[in-house]
C-alpha cells in the first residue's frame, strides 16, 4: 500500500490525539457524578448498537453479489431498504413517542438482529424481507435512541449543557472509533478467519443482543405523550402542526435533509471518484481513515459546544460551506487535470488531491452530527421528537431512493455539484436559523392539535 494512505491516516490520528489529550478547563464541562454513570452507560449501549451497524455495512453489498444477484437487483434492494425507512419509520418513531422510547430501541435490537439473520439466506425475497426490517430499524437507531436520551437527561435533572458532552463522545466513539474496529474486525472475520461474508451480520447480532440486555436491565422507560386518546394520525397532525408553526423546526428538518442527503450521496460517490479507472485502493483503509477524519470533527465539536460562544447555530454555517467547498474538489480537478485513460495502477495525483478533500468532508460529518442533536434537543417539542426526527427523514430516504435509482444516468461531476448546491443552501438556511434562534418558540402545538382534532375528528 503507497506511503501516502499512511502518511494520511497518521497525520490525523496525531491530530486528533493532541487534541483529545490538550483539553484544559475551557474545553471541559464539570459535571456531576450521577450524570457521568448515566453518560457512560448510554455510550456503552449506544457504542454497541452502532458496532452492530458498522458491521454490516462494508459487506452488503459483497454479500449480495457473493449470492449472484446482478447490480440492478442489489440496487433494488437498497431502494426497498431506504424506501421502508420512509414509509415505516415515521409509523414505528410515532408508536416510540407513544408506547415508549426504550420499547422502541428493544424493537431496534429485535428488527435489526432478524434483518442479519435473513443474510444467511440467497433467496432474494428473503433479503428483501431483511431490507425491509433493516430500514425501519435504521429509523429507530437514529430517533428512538437520541429522544430517549434527551427524556431522560431531562427527567433526572441534569443540566442542559450537559447534554452536548454525551452527543459529541457518542459520535467521537461511535461513529468514529467503533467504526474503525468494527471494520478491522469485520474484515479479521471474513480475510483472516476465512468465515465467509456472513459472519459480520453474525458479529453484528451478537453486540445487538448484548446491547438489548444492558437496556432491558439498566433503562428506565419514558414517552413523548402517552395519552390513550390519541391515535397514530392525531400524532402524524400534531407533528406536522408542530413543523409548520415553527419556523425553528421546520428550517432544522430542511438543514438536515440537505447534509445527510449530500453524505449519504457521498458515500456512493466516493469509491469511483478516487478509482475512475479501476486504480487500486484500499477501500478499509480508506474508510478507516475517513472515520478517523470524522472523530477529528467531533472532537472539534466537544470543544466548541463546551463554550457559550459561538453558537452552534453560528459556528454550523462554517461547517456546511467548508463541506460545499469540499465536494467541488473533484469537479476542479476534473476540469484542471486531463483524464488518464490507463487502467489499473495505484491511486492518481488527482485522486490523492481528492481524498484529502473527502477527510475534509468526513471532519465535517463529524462536527455536524453532535451538533445537530445539540440543535434537535433545543427546538422539537418533547411531546413528538420521535416523531418529528422521522418526519425529518422522509426527504433524505425520497432523495437516496431517486439518487440510487438514476445513480448511472448522470455524470459523476453532476452528482459531486448537485451536493455541493444543497450543503451551500444548508449554509444560507443556517444563517436564517441563527437569525431567529433567540425568538421566542411558538405556541405549544399540542393545543393546537387537540383543537384541531376536535373540529375535524377521523374515524380509524
Amino acid at each position: 500500500m503507497e506511503v501516502f494512505y499512511y502518511v494520511v491516516f497518521g497525520v490525523l490520528g496525531i491530530v486528533v490525539a493532541t487534541l483529545e489529550l490538550s483539553k484544559n478547563n475551557k474545553d471541559r464541562i464539570n459535571t456531576s457524578s450521577a450524570f457521568t454513570s448515566f453518560k457512560n452507560n448510554y455510550l456503552v449501549v449506544y457504542s454497541l448498537m452502532m458496532a452492530g451497524d458498522w458491521l454490516q455495512g462494508p459487506y452488503v453489498c459483497y454479500l449480495y453479489s457473493t449470492y449472484g444477484h446482478s447490480k440492478g437487483d442489489i440496487g433494488q434492494l437498497f431502494i426497498a431498504g431506504f424506501g421502508s425507512s420512509m414509509l415505516f419509520g415515521t409509523i414505528v418513531g410515532s408508536l416510540a413517542d407513544k408506547q415508549g422510547r426504550k420499547r422502541a430501541c428493544v424493537t431496534y435490537c429485535i428488527t435489526y438482529i432478524l434483518s442479519c439473520i435473513t443474510k444467511h439466506s440467497p433467496q432474494y425475497k428473503v433479503l428483501m424481507v431483511g431490507r425491509v426490517l433493516g430500514g425501519i430499524a435504521t429509523s429507530l437507531l437514529f430517533s428512538s435512541f437520541e429522544s430517549w436520551l434527551v427524556a431522560e437527561h431531562n427527567k433526572r435533572g441534569f443540566e442542559q449543557q450537559w447534554l452536548s458532552i454525551t452527543f459529541s463522545k457518542a459520535v467521537f466513539f461511535g461513529n468514529g472509533l467503533v467504526a474503525i474496529i468494527a471494520g478491522l474486525f469485520g474484515n479479521l472475520l471474513v480475510h483472516s478467519f476465512s468465515l465467509g461474508p456472513v459472519a459480520p451480520f453474525d458479529a453484528a447480532a451478537c453486540f445487538l443482543a448484548i446491547g438489548m440486555a444492558v437496556i432491558l436491565s439498566s433503562w428506565s422507560e419514558n414517552y413523548g405523550d402517552p395519552s390513550d386518546n390519541k391515535d397514530l394520525i392525531t400524532q402524524f397532525r400534531g407533528a406536522a402542526i408542530a413543523i409548520a408553526s415553527d419556523e425553528k423546526i421546520a428550517l432544522l428538518g430542511a438543514i438536515q435533509s440537505l447534509f445527510e442527503g449530500s453524505m449519504y450521496t457521498f458515500v456512493f460517490l466516493w469509491t469511483p471518484a478516487l478509482s475512475p479507472n479501476d486504480e487500486e485502493i484500499p477501500h478499509g483503509f480508506i474508510f478507516a481513515t475517513f472515520m478517523l477524519a470524522s472523530m477529528l470533527g467531533s472532537s472539534l465539536a466537544s470543544r466548541l459546544l463546551s463554550r457559550s460562544s459561538p453558537k452552534v447555530e453560528s459556528y454550523m454555517q462554517i461547517v456546511f460551506l467548508v463541506s460545499a467547498a469540499s465536494l467541488l474538489l473533484p469537479i476542479i480537478m476534473a476540469s484542471l487535470v486531463a483524464p488518464s485513460k490507463v487502467k489499473g495502477g495505484g491511486i492518481s495525483f488527482s485522486g490523492c488531491f481528492q481524498l484529502l478533500g473527502f477527510c475534509v468532508f468526513e471532519a465535517c460529518v463529524g462536527l455536524f452530527w453532535p451538533s445537530i442533536m445539540k440543535m434537535r434537543s433545543q427546538y422539537i417539542p418533547e411531546e413528538a421528537r420521535s416523531t418529528i426526527m422521522n418526519f425529518f427523514r422522509i426527504p433524505l430516504n425520497i432523495f437516496v431512493c431517486v439518487v440510487l435509482y438514476n445513480v448511472n444516468e448522470f455524470p459523476m461531476t453532476v452528482m459531486f455539484g448537485m451536493c455541493s448546491v444543497f450543503l451551500f443552501i444548508a449554509s444560507l438556511l443556517q444563517r436564517r436559523l441563527m437569525t431567529i434562534a433567540d425568538k421566542p418558540k411558538a405556541n405549544d402545538w399540542t393545543p393546537l392539535n387537540e383543537r384541531n382534532a376536535e373540529e375535524a375528528p377521523l374515524n380509524i
